[in-house]
């Protein structure tokens, strides 16, 4: 067997992620450009100041015109008309880039919606390099920005990792692999036929660690599915080097086995410099204004004496991430973190790190509450925010998004599970309290009471908010919803609408939002759930602008879900419609300024479905009171709101007067079931909008 031909080596690193960086960045060395703006310290308020209502697109979703591209698509007329209409700011388009693998010079499909990214350039699948630029200037022209992707701890497949297995250059430091000797290569499986790769056993990795190749089994197994993900490690085939020695590899993956994880303290600093290269890239060729920081709370992995390797709220991905965040702020941008992890995570990692956090702390308890009927755990969570330091401005409240909704509360797993908490009159563990919320929420949301939403592994569940709010009305069969139900089901959506966009930070929403997306029949999606991934339920296809009406399926194959409202384009057109709601409630939002409030109170209620927020407006504006219903019954209370000025107070969305503030700061509350009302004190001090 010969060494790799030169010709194919060479080829292979002109397409690899690694060497177009390394070509970025001479176009920065040596130039001011990078020193004129701040960038050690996060600016979520800035951030947040230059769009604060997001729509979060999904590429594989997307129904195009005729022979058109996801990209063309996302840059139609019609759609931004429709967009800039109902108040979008910012369009966040999901990963644009090549994904997937190499195998020879063959590329293969994406295995995880493109965020197994292989290069810089516009994935063809989705369009071209011309059409992202033109998205960008229709962006801008509707007054909204581009948010793109960047995914610090893995990649796909791709030449990087070809590379790497060939032991060339600087490439195998750009992974967490470790060759393995010869003699020890019986401790690994054989590779099944027509893969390159076999996933490890609980007992081999430990066999492994004891002769100190690796660290280790991990704190936890993210996308856990028995005889498919066992453990985060895996070994490759036999590779034949540049040097024509024959080697195997174990590598570490904290996803699927075709994302192989950047080793972010290598001498090479490769991993580094891949990374800030694409950032860079994203910003100056694809008009990115905003980045997601993807996964980035997995850049450190480190050996213990004993048990796990510790491989979450490592100090390692706070330095990584402070790293890429001021890069991507040198430039002239933003970020923003996808951090499923502890609140302390969260508020370390945006100390200098991303300017941006999503919600994953208030996302689970406002569907918790939503499904109950109680907020007591949305509040407990509303709280803990306050507690860790946390700018609920510096927070993304988002409805869907491309995951599943997830229920791992990893905040009460690792950290805190022996603290205690107060829940419904008793003193829990903070590991007891996630079971219990864990076991109400799949009870109610999948199974016996609602089979149409899917476990996803051991991380939450796939469902639709559409689907959510069904589990929560008691609806089994998706296909026995009429016009009545639908009429509720939309008033409920409006409600988590409210709970998410009345309140300061960032606000998204999806094109299954929009739409009213129900999810896809499994059988439809099969094919693509082979390795326990569920979440394509949740994915079905979408026309926002009735790009093409007789489409059955989006241009990346997924079935047309059921859509409860219709496109958006034809919603705008009829009163009373989701979207026309939506819009009113949005341009409340963006006219008071509720982005920029101060959250300054989440008082006690007596009502087990009420959930009321404080904030105070900028610009002496007054204080705007959010209130909200998650139950089926009416709720006639008094609030006590302590320090806050008398007045009128009127619904700033009706334009009604809804009583008074007193001087002793009470005033009386009556809403309907699943009612939301958006309020504000008119003090003596506070001006006209």
């Amino acid at each position: 067997m010969g060494t790799p031909d030169k010709q194919y080596i060479e080829w292979l690193v002109s397409q690899s992620m690694l060497h177009a960086a390394r070509q970025r960045a001479r176009l920065y060395s040596g130039q001011a450009r990078l020193w004129q703006r701040p960038y050690a310290q996060a600016r979520p308020r800035d951030a947040s100041a230059i769009a604060s209502v997001w729509f979060t697109a999904y590429p594989a979703s997307i129904i195009t015109p005729e022979e058109g591209s996801v990209l063309q698509a996302l840059g139609d007329e019609r759609l931004w008309h429709a967009l800039s209409e109902l108040g979008v700011q910012g369009i966040h388009n999901g990963p644009m880039k090549r994904s997937g693998g190499l195998k020879g010079r063959e590329f293969t499909p994406t295995i995880d919606g493109n965020f197994d990214r292989i290069s810089f350039d516009i994935d063809p699948a989705l369009g071209t390099e011309a059409d992202m630029l033109y998205l960008s200037r229709v962006a801008a022209a509707h007054n909204a920005v581009v948010i793109d992707d960047i995914v610090p701890a893995h990649t796909g497949k791709g030449p990087d990792f070809r590379l790497a297995e060939m032991a060339y250059g600087d490439y195998p430091g750009l992974y967490h692999m470790v060759e393995i000797r010869e003699e020890d290569w019986p401790l690994l499986p054989p590779v099944p036929e027509g893969r390159d790769a076999v996933n490890l056993s609980p007992a081999v990795v430990d066999q492994l660690r004891d002769k100190h190749y690796i660290v280790g089994q991990l704190q936890r197994v993210i996308f856990f599915e028995p005889g498919i993900k066992d453990t985060d490690w895996s070994a490759t085939d036999e590779v034949e080097g540049v040097d024509g020695k024959r080697r195997r590899w174990v590598y570490l993956h904290y996803f699927k086995e075709g994302q192989p994880s950047l080793n972010w303290l290598d001498p090479t600093f490769a991993a580094q410099q891949l990374i800030i290269g694409d950032a860079l890239h994203a910003i100056d060729v694809a008009g990115a204004r905003v980045l997601r920081l993807d996964a980035n709370g997995f850049l450190g992995v480190e050996r213990r004496a004993e048990g796990t390797a510790w491989s979450e709220s490592h100090p390692l991905s706070v330095t990584g991430n402070q790293l890429l965040a001021g890069a991507i702020r040198k430039a002239g941008g933003f970020s923003f973190q996808e951090l499923n992890l502890t609140l302390d995570d969260i508020a370390g990692m945006s100390q200098g790190g991303a300017d941006l956090s999503y919600d994953f702390i208030t996302r689970p308890a406002y569907h918790h509450a939503l499904l109950t009927g109680n907020t007591e755990f949305l509040r407990l969570m509303l709280r803990e925010v306050h507690a860790f330091g946390i700018d609920p401005a510096s927070l993304i409240h988002a409805l869907q998004n491309h995951d599943e909704l997830t229920l791992e509360l990893v905040h009460f797993w690792t950290l805190h599970a022996y603290d205690h908490y107060h829940y419904k009159g008793q003193t829990l563990p903070g590991g007891i309290l996630r079971e219990h919320i864990r076991d109400e929420m799949y009870e109610r949301l999948a199974g016996e009471h609602a089979p149409y939403n899917l476990r996803f592994v051991t991380n939450g569940v796939a469902c639709t908010t559409a689907s959510v709010i069904t589990a929560a009305l008691g609806i089994r069969d998706l296909d026995s919803i009429g016009p009545a139900d639908i009429e509720q089901i939309q008033r409920l959506h409006l409600l988590l609408v409210m709970f998410n966009a009345m309140q300061p930070g960032v606000f998204a929403l999806s094109g299954w939002d929009l739409v009213g997306a129900l999810p896809l029949p499994p059988e439809q999606v099969e094919h693509l759930m082979g390795d326990g991934d569920t979440r394509w339920i949740h994915r079905g296809a979408y026309d926002l602008a009735d790009l093409d009406q007789s489409a059955r399926e989006s241009a990346e194959g997924l079935p047309k879900a059921r859509a409860l409202y219709g496109s958006l384009v034809a919603q705008l057109q009829q009163d009373g419609s989701f979207a026309c709601q939506l819009k009113r409630i949005l341009s409340v939002r963006r006219a008071y300024d509720i982005a920029a409030s101060r959250q300054i109170l989440i008082p006690d209620v007596e009502a087990p479905g009420l959930l009321v927020m404080v904030h105070e407006l900028p610009a002496g504006k007054g204080v705007q009171i959010t209130v909200l219903n998650f139950s089926a019954d009416p709720i006639s209370e008094t609030l006590n709101l302590p320090g806050v000025a008398p007045g009128p107070v009127v619904d700033i969305i009706h334009e009604s007067v809804e009583g008074d503030l007193t001087e002793s700061g009470e005033m009386l509350l009556n809403l309907d079931p699943y009612e939301g009302l958006a309020l504000r004190v008119v003090s003596a001090a506070s001006p006209v909008v």
